[in-house]
C-alpha cells in the first residue's frame, strides 16, 4: 500500500521519494524541510513580516524546483542519481536559509520619515501681563511632512504618529526687578494639561537659556502651538544678532521628529 503524502506542499509519498533519495535519513530531512516551510507561511503581523514574506517567496521558488526534480526522478529512474544530487544540493541551501530566518530574523530598518526644524529671528514680547500668547516662527531650516501653517505659530503634521517636540528659547529681562515666564503647549487650540513650565528672572539683562521636549500622539493634520505668558512686560523671548565669534541667536528653536516608533 502506498504511503500518504509527506507534506501538503510536496504531494509525494515516501515510496516515491525513495526513488531518488538513498536512505531513510535523507527522506526524513526532506519531509522536515517541507513541514518547516509550510509553517513559515503563518508568520504574519510581526516586525519582520516583510523579510519573512521575501524569504517565503524565495523558499517557494526553490521548493517548486525540488518538487519538479522529485516527480521527474520518481517517474524516470534513469535520471534518478543526477536528479537526486541536484535535489540534495537545493535541499541543503534551502535548509540553511529557512534555519537562518527562524533563528535570527533580519533587523528592522528605522527611518525618520517625518521631521521639521524651525526657528524665529525676532524678539517676541507680550503686550499684556498674565495673558496667553503664541510663539511664532519665521524660518524653516528643513522639513518633511511637518510644517508651519497659518498663523505661523501652528506646527502641523501630515502623518499619524508619536512625535517628539524639542524646543529651546532665549529669555531676557530688560529692566530691574523680578519677572516670571510661563511656557506650555496647545494641541489643536486646547491647552495640554500638565504641560506648563515656570522660570523666574531677576535683574536687568538677565539672559537665561532654557529647553524642554514633549511627546505627542498626533493624527494627520493635528497642530501644536507653543504658548507663553509673563508677569512683567520686561520679560521677553529675545533674539540677538551675530557677533564675532558666534552666529546669531534665535529667540526660539524647535525640532520635531516622529522617530519614536521607528516608522518604516
Amino acid at each position: 500500500m502506498a504511503t500518504a503524502p509527506t507534506s501538503r506542499r510536496l504531494n509525494l509519498t515516501r515510496d516515491q521519494l525513495a526513488a531518488f533519495l538513498t536512505d531513510q535519513q535523507q527522506i526524513r530531512q526532506f519531509e522536515l524541510l517541507f513541514a518547516t516551510v509550510d509553517q513559515l507561511q503563518v508568520i504574519t503581523g510581526t516586525d519582520f513580516e516583510y523579510q519573512a514574506d521575501t524569504a517565503a517567496a524565495t523558499a517557494n521558488e526553490a521548493l517548486a524546483q525540488l518538487v519538479a526534480l522529485a516527480k521527474e526522478s520518481a517517474i524516470n529512474s534513469a535520471l534518478a542519481e543526477n536528479k537526486a544530487n541536484q535535489a540534495l544540493e537545493l535541499l541543503d541551501n534551502l535548509t540553511k536559509a529557512v534555519e537562518g530566518l527562524q533563528m535570527a530574523p533580519p533587523p528592522r530598518e528605522f527611518k525618520r520619515s517625518r521631521y521639521g526644524s524651525f526657528y524665529d529671528t525676532t524678539t517676541q514680547i507680550a503686550t499684556t501681563i498674565n495673558t496667553a500668547k503664541a510663539i511664532t516662527f519665521n524660518n524653516t531650516d528643513l522639513r518633511n511632512g511637518v510644517y508651519i501653517g497659518t498663523p505661523t505659530s501652528r506646527v502641523y503634521v501630515d502623518t499619524p504618529g508619536i512625535y517628539n517636540f524639542d524646543t529651546s528659547f532665549q529669555l531676557d529681562k530688560t529692566a530691574g526687578g523680578t519677572g516670571e515666564f510661563f511656557f506650555w503647549f496647545r494641541l489643536n487650540g486646547v491647552d495640554v494639561p500638565e504641560s506648563a513650565s515656570q522660570i523666574r528672572i531677576q535683574g536687568n539683562n538677565a539672559e537665561i537659556f532654557s529647553s524642554l521636549n514633549y511627546f505627542f500622539d498626533l493624527k494627520a493634520n493635528d497642530y501644536i502651538e507653543l504658548m507663553f505668558s509673563v508677569s512683567d512686560l520686561t520679560v521677553e523671548i529675545a533674539a540677538f544678532p551675530a557677533a564675532a565669534p558666534h552666529p546669531g541667536i534665535p529667540s526660539i528653536i524647535l525640532t520635531v521628529a516622529n522617530n519614536i516608533e521607528g516608522v518604516l
